[in-house]
């Protein structure tokens, strides 16, 4: 089942649409309580009808059939604000030896994760019945880079965190700084995976790849539970993330 929540962002002062998975065994009138898992771009999570692009992970539809006890939470992107709302800083260097050209773009990032971590999860916290210390983020592409730089912010909060084909490269520099700074000694697990066909341009695909492998080095360090993996054949698109649902799951339950 799906609620749908206008959440206020108080720093951006607008109203985003809001999606919560509730499993079917979800009831308000007993005590059983569920773990949280925090997830990107809410339209294309739960259902093809409102993914942009008609493609979606079909969360519900999987978590239903699997009678998985967790609750999920899909916040909307913004369209012509998601670069600036996943990227915690502008885009650097690596940003514009992928692009060949130098972007602007970035560095809302930080009062994105802020209004969810300060803003978003207090009401989920106090709407529904979670256990609030099992709180969980996954991410695609560049909400795989916003989802690491919520582990490094808030790793007592963000225990499990899984990033699919993240999009590092756009704060290349800056998230591997701030990895190096941050303790993660508290994460429970950390998964990242990405493809080696993200895209049809070969050398873009290599320098994804390299921007992967250069900070799950530093995870690999950082976390005692981190693990990655290269998907064979794997895209830079939701038929492809779709396909890596299960491996989500697993990796936070």
């Amino acid at each position: 089942m799906l609620e749908i929540l206008q959440v206020q962002m108080k720093s951006f002062k607008e109203k985003r649409k809001v999606r919560v998975y509730l499993p079917q065994s979800y009831n308000p009138y007993n005590k059983k309580q569920y773990p949280v898992i925090y997830m990107h771009d809410g339209q294309n999570v739960f259902r093809d009808s409102d993914a942009i692009g008609g493609v979606s992970l079909s969360l519900e539809e999987y978590l239903d059939h699997n009678k998985i006890h967790v609750i999920v939470v899909g916040i909307d992107q913004k369209p012509e604000e998601r670069i600036n709302e996943y990227c915690p800083w502008i885009n650097g260097n690596y940003s514009e030896e992928v692009l060949g050209y130098k972007c602007n773009l970035g560095g809302k990032g930080e009062q994105y994760i802020d209004f969810i971590t300060k803003e978003l999860k207090p009401l989920i916290d106090s709407r529904y019945n979670t256990i609030k210390e099992n709180t969980s983020m996954v991410g695609i592409s560049l909400g795989g880079l916003i989802s690491v730089y919520a582990a490094c912010k808030y790793p007592h909060i963000y225990k499990s965190v899984v990033g699919l084909s993240s999009a590092f490269w756009r704060n290349q520099e800056q998230i591997e700084d701030f990895i190096r700074r941050s303790d993660l000694s508290s994460i429970s697990s950390l998964y990242l995976d990405w493809g080696d066909k993200e895209v049809e341009d070969e050398d873009i695909s290599r320098k994804f790849s390299v921007s992967n492998e250069r900070v799950a080095t530093l995870l690999k360090e950082k976390v005692t539970n981190f693990k990655y993996s290269v998907i064979v054949d794997g895209e830079h698109n939701y038929t492809s993330f779709k396909n890596r649902v299960s491996q989500i799951i697993s990796c936070i339950n």
